[in-house]
């Protein structure tokens, strides 16, 4: 999968959440968004890409990362 195309649906997914008042809320929706809906291959490539660190490009929203980085 092409990793600009998954940073900008968890990024997508991400600003949905990010609306909630309770920021761990939002992670675990996150999270459980990612889980439910994204095949295994995907969320490794996510995964991967996040634990790489921010200053990455594409870069993830950091609500984002941080839900990303409770999946592993």
């Amino acid at each position: 999968m092409n990793i600009h195309h998954l940073v900008k649906m968890a990024n997508d997914i991400g600003a949905f959440y990010e609306t909630l008042p309770d920021r761990s809320e939002a992670v675990s929706s996150i999270a459980t968004h990612l889980k439910s809906f994204w095949e295994p291959r995907m969320r490794r490539e996510i995964i991967d890409h996040a634990r790489r660190g921010s200053d990455q490009d594409p870069k993830l929203k950091d609500l984002v990362r941080e839900a990303i980085i409770t999946l592993s």
